[in-house]
């Protein structure tokens, strides 16, 4: 695969923390970001400059580095570290795993007509059939079968004196 275009997160999901002292803590992300686009533009200023293969090739070959390290670091060999000698977290350890993007913020949360039950075979259902426990089908079920038994009465809530 061959990008051409190299997308960015949106600085809301690369914050800056705030520090005692006044100092800010920077995503690992935006240091990743910075590495690419620090190789980019040597890259370019060695283009213009018409500058030998050898070295040309060299700086393609670390600005490559740069990307994968952004995707995916520690992928391919040894981990880009930080200041503090700890791996930088990439795109890809943004995503996955229990503390990852979709786990943490995006699988966590309730949902509206939904229940939670152990799955078993019933002789009694076709291969495109599900069967509900009927005590959830009704819980479930409630909002819709309560508006079903209103329609009928339409004035059914007015008190008569």
């Amino acid at each position: 695969m061959i990008l051409t275009v190299l997308p960015v997160l949106p600085p809301d999901l690369r914050p800056l923390v705030p520090l005692d002292g006044g100092r800010f803590a920077t995503s690992d992300l935006n240091d990743l970001y910075r590495r690419v686009i620090n190789r980019n533009n040597r890259l370019k200023r060695l283009l213009d400059l018409a500058a030998p293969d050898i070295i040309v090739r060299n700086e393609k070959r670390m600005l490559q580095e740069a990307v994968d390290a952004l995707l995916d670091n520690g992928r391919r060999g040894r981990a880009i570290t930080g200041s503090n000698k700890r791996p930088l977290k990439s795109l890809a350890d943004m995503i996955k795993g229990k503390q990852g993007r979709f786990r943490q913020n995006l699988l966590g949360k309730r949902v509206d007509y939904s229940g939670r039950s152990v799955i078993t075979v019933g002789p009694y259902l076709r291969l495109h059939q599900c069967g509900l426990p009927k005590k959830m089908a009704l819980e479930l079920f409630k909002p819709f079968i309560y508006g079903k038994l209103e329609l009928p009465w339409p004035g059914h809530h007015h008190q008569s004196r």
